[in-house]
């Protein structure tokens, strides 16, 4: 097919039977998106800088944030950018689930590239209202669910993490939980980007734990014995992981402390949904809690604040939410915050990794 360029080869040329390996793919997709970002990162900056599509920081923040205003916003053009051309390089798209992954790349970008836009031109740190823009990430996950659910070698069992023989069967219900874990994701990954290299560096570590998730689950014989539902399309999932996290290295080479470039909305709202279609797709939804834990916590923290506000008429738990503004006000250097945030994400990914074996 015209999209694919290096995965048919091998059936043609003897000399690419590498192709057909998806550990080969997941490497060097990995690797083509992260070399993309690299090159690309100079010549993006750039362009915003002279387009003056720079961030606008509220005042209402910490004060150490605002010598970041002006800084070039909307980078997850080049993160999406990347994730696409690697995929064309390097995915099967005779795979249904690499089709539907792109889609929900697509549709929850063009929502956080206009959100960036509008921001931008209104000169405020607001886009689309809040009503809009969550509807029309709902109705993107309902379709992203719908499609899901309709894969010929899907089955709308939800499985428990620890307990190998509790299965829940919802049914056309499978579609709106899907949605909810896409949208949560969503808003999860876009909360927690707060920090330079915050959001990112966690994101990679999910979509290289998801990497192992998706590979088991693909594969007969470590499926079996390790007790994971056996999908059979669900491997080439893998090859999509590498490629985000390949992306997400690129991005972060220029997103790590003090920031060149912010991902913007652009970025955060699409990686958090194709992250949350991950784990629909690995049937690893309810583990996701704990792969992506610091994006829970974070989202968490915002949910307490504002509930704990209403309740009391104006009290707070934290000082600031999301949590590490908290962090930040407490007086704790922001390359600190960060770092700190990223052990916690690399420990939970590890544990959820020790759930294969736990069952």
């Amino acid at each position: 097919m015209f999209y694919q360029f290096l995965y048919p080869l091998h059936e043609h040329y003897t000399l690419f039977n590498i192709f057909r390996y998806i550990t080969f793919r997941t490497i060097y997709g990995g690797l083509t998106a992260f070399i993309i970002c690299f090159i690309l990162g100079p010549f993006v900056i750039r362009q915003l800088q002279i387009m003056h599509f720079g961030q606008i920081i509220q005042t209402d923040g910490p004060q150490s944030h605002l010598k970041k205003q002006g800084t070039p916003t909307m980078g997850g053009i080049m993160i999406l950018f990347s994730i696409f051309v690697s995929t064309f390089l390097w995915g099967n798209f005779t795979n249904h689930y690499v089709g539907i992954l792109l889609l929900a790349t697509l549709l929850f970008g063009a929502i956080g590239l206009i959100d960036d836009y509008l921001s931008l031109m209104k000169k405020k740190n607001m886009g689309l209202t809040a009503k809009t823009k969550f509807l029309l990430q709902i109705l993107s996950g309902l379709l992203i669910g719908f499609l899901i659910y309709s894969s010929p070698d899907f089955n709308a069992v939800l499985t428990v993490p620890f307990f190998k023989n509790v299965a829940i069967n919802l049914g056309t219900l499978y579609i709106p939980f899907a949605c909810l874990v896409i949208v949560g994701t969503s808003n999860a990954v876009n909360l927690t980007d707060g920090l330079d290299g915050l959001a990112i560096g966690p994101l990679i570590v999910a979509a290289m734990t998801y990497m192992l998730f998706a590979y088991v689950a693909g594969h007969a014989r470590f499926a079996e014995y390790l007790h994971v539902r056996h999908i059979p399309a669900a491997g080439e999932v893998s090859v999509i992981c590498g490629i985000l996290a390949g992306a997400g290295m690129g991005f972060l080479w220029f997103n790590a402390h003090p920031a060149q470039i912010f991902m913007g909305d652009t970025g955060s709202i699409p990686l958090g949904a194709i992250l949350g279609t991950i784990a629909v797709v690995t049937k690893q939804e309810i583990m996701l809690v704990l792969v992506g834990g610091l994006f829970v916590i974070e989202a968490g923290s915002v949910i307490l604040q504002v509930a704990y506000f209403k309740i009391t008429h104006g009290k707070r738990i934290f000082r600031m939410a999301p949590l590490h503004h908290h962090f930040e006000l407490k007086g704790w250097h922001e390359s600190k915050v960060i770092v700190r945030f990223w052990i916690i994400s690399i420990a939970l990914a590890a544990l959820s990794l020790s759930t294969l074996k736990i069952r």
